[in-house]
C-alpha cells in the first residue's frame, strides 16, 4: 500500500495510514511505501536552489520550516520515550541534509547524486513518524530506506529499476520482517545503485516504488492512496460531471496518466503488467468509496472512457525550406535530440509532402530541448536548408482514452465535431497506430471548452 503526500500531510493523516495498515495486517501481510508530506519535497527542492545561489538566509528560513514541521507531528503523534527516540531520528535526518544542502553552497552547484541523495529526505521523514506510530499503536513495523532494497541503474533523477536484484534485495530484507508479521514502512521516490549511490525515480516515483516491490514480492494487490475518489472520466475542476470509473485496463490507466491525468504516473504500471497485480486507486480521505481497479482486461464495451489534458506545453515545429532536404532523416535527428534531452513527446504530427513535422512537450523540458535540437541542426539551421524552429507556447492537448476506439465507426468525426462547435480550432492531431488515445492539439484558451464538450458527446 502506497501513500502519497497529502495522506502523510499531518498527524492526523498518519495515523489514519496506520489505521489503514493494521486493518489489512489482520488479513494478510502488509508493506507500506510512503511519500514525503505534502508540499515537503518542494520545500527541499528549493533550499537545494538557494544554497547553490548563496542565499543563506533563505536556505536557513527552509531548514527551520522542514524542522517546525516535523518536529509538530512528532509531538501530536507520539509521547513519552518514543517521542524522543522519534525526535533524535527526525533530527539526525534534518541535519544529514542541511549538510548536503551547505555542501551545496560551498560548490555553488548541485551535483546530480547529492541532490538525489537529499530530496529522499522527505520520505525518511515520513517513513520514521508512521513506523514509530504504528510500534505505539501495538503494530510492529519497522522504517527502511527504499534505497537498501530498490536497485537502480545510474541515471540521477530519473533512474530505472533492475528488478532482479531488487528482488534478490527484497527477498533477503522484507520477507523476513512479513515473516514476523511485522509491517515494513519503506520510502518511495528512491533507490540506489548496486555500488550504493542515491537515485530517484523521477516523476511520481513513490507511486513507481510501489510498483517495483509489489512485483518483486509477488503482492496479491497494489492499493494507492491519495485524496480523490479514484480515476474519473475527466478533472471536475474543468468538467462538473465527471464520473470516478469502476474498472480501468492498465494500457488506459497508463495513457490516461501520460497524458496528464494526476493520479498515477505511467511507469507505475510496467512492473505489474507481466504479473498481471491488480491495482486499486483509492481515497484515504474516503475510505467507504469503492474507488477504481486498474487490471489487464475488462468487460467494458470498447470505445471512449475518459478525457483528459495538460496546459503546460509547448508545440515545437520544424520546416525544411526545401524539398530537397530529407525530411525523414531531420526527423530522426530531432527526436534523437529529444532523446538526449531528456524529453517525453507527447503528441507528434507530419507532413508527408512538405517534410514538416510537429511535437508537443513539457514546457519544464523546452529550453533542454530547444537547446539539443538547435545544436544538432546548427549546421543545417545556419545555411538555411532549415526554417526557423517554431515554438507555440499558446496550446493545450486534449487526449480522449478508451480501448478499441480505432474500431468505434464515427468516433474520429464526432470528437472533432464537438470540438468545432466550441469554435475552438484544431492545431495537430496525433492517432497513429494506437487504438487507445486520440491526441488533439488546440490553442490554450479553448481547452476547457473542448474538453467539456469532447466528454459530453463520448463519455
Amino acid at each position: 500500500m502506497k501513500f502519497g503526500g497529502t495522506s502523510m500531510g499531518s498527524a492526523e493523516r498518519i495515523r489514519v495510514a496506520a489505521d489503514i495498515c493494521g486493518e489489512q495486517r489482520q488479513q494478510r501481510p502488509v508493506v507500506a511505501v510512503v511519500s514525503a508530506m505534502s508540499k515537503v519535497t518542494d520545500l527541499l527542492l528549493d533550499t537545494l536552489r538557494k544554497a547553490e545561489a548563496g542565499d543563506d538566509l533563505g536556505m536557513e528560513c527552509n531548514l527551520q520550516l522542514l524542522a517546525t514541521r516535523h518536529r509538530e507531528c512528532c509531538k501530536e503523534l507520539l509521547q513519552g520515550e518514543t517521542r524522543s527516540t522519534a525526535m533524535a531520528g527526525v533530527e539526525a535526518l534534518i541535519a544529514d541534509f542541511a549538510r548536503i544542502a551547505q555542501g551545496v553552497r560551498m560548490l555553488g552547484e548541485r551535483p546530480p547524486r547529492s541532490v538525489d541523495e537529499a530530496i529522499a529526505t522527505g520520505e525518511r521523514l515520513s517513513a520514521l513518524l508512521l513506523a514509530e506510530y504504528l510500534n505505539c499503536s501495538g503494530i510492529p513495523a519497522q522504517a527502511l530506506n527504499g534505497a537498501d532494497v530498490i536497485v537502480t541503474d545510474a541515471v540521477f533523477g530519473n533512474a530505472a529499476p533492475m528488478m532482479d536484484e531488487t528482488r534478490k534485495r527484497a527477498a533477503r530484507i522484507l520477507l523476513p520482517m512479513l515473516g514476523r508479521d511485522e509491517i515494513p514502512v519503506v520510502t518511495g521516490f528512491n533507490g540506489a545503485t548496486l555500488d550504493g549511490r542515491p537515485t530517484t525515480l523521477g516523476r511520481g516515483g513513490s507511486d513507481f516504488s510501489a510498483s517495483i516491490l509489489a512485483a518483486a514480492l509477488d503482492a496479491e494487490e497494489l492499493w494507492i492512496w491519495t485524496d480523490v475518489d479514484g480515476i474519473m472520466s475527466a478533472d471536475p475542476r474543468s468538467v462538473p460531471n465527471a464520473r470516478v470509473l469502476d474498472e480501468l485496463t492498465y494500457n488506459e490507466a497508463a495513457e490516461l496518466a501520460y497524458n496528464g491525468a494526476k493520479v498515477l504516473h505511467p511507469r507505475t504500471l510496467a512492473p505489474l503488467i507481466d504479473k498481471q497485480i491488480p491495482v486499486w486507486s483509492k481515497n484515504s480521505f474516503a475510505r467507504a468509496m469503492p474507488g477504481t481497479r486498474i487490471v489487464p482486461t475488462t468487460k467494458t464495451t470498447p470505445g471512449p472512457r475518459a478525457v483528459t489534458s495538460m496546459a503546460n506545453v509547448a508545440l515545437i515545429s520544424i520546416e525544411p525550406a526545401s524539398a530537397a532536404i530529407s525530411g525523414t532523416r531531420i526527423m530522426a535527428r530531432a527526436l534523437e535530440a529529444l532523446a538526449a534531452a531528456n524529453a517525453e513527446v507527447l503528441a507528434f504530427s507530419s507532413s508527408s509532402y512538405r517534410q514538416s513535422f510537429c511535437f508537443l512537450v513539457r514546457n519544464d523540458e523546452l529550453s533542454a530541448t530547444l537547446s539539443m535540437l538547435e545544436a544538432d541542426l546548427a549546421l543545417e539551421l545556419t545555411h538555411g536548408y532549415l526554417k526557423p524552429i517554431d515554438v507555440d507556447q499558446n496550446v493545450g492537448l486534449l487526449a480522449v482514452v478508451g480501448e478499441g476506439m480505432r474500431g468505434t465507426a464515427g468516433l474520429a468525426g464526432r470528437i472533432f465535431d464537438s470540438i468545432s462547435r466550441q469554435k475552438v480550432n484544431i492545431i495537430a492531431i496525433a492517432q497513429g497506430s494506437s487504438e487507445i488515445t486520440i491526441s488533439i492539439v488546440v490553442r490554450r484558451d479553448g481547452l476547457e471548452r473542448a474538453i467539456r464538450a469532447v466528454h459530453e458527446e463520448c463519455t
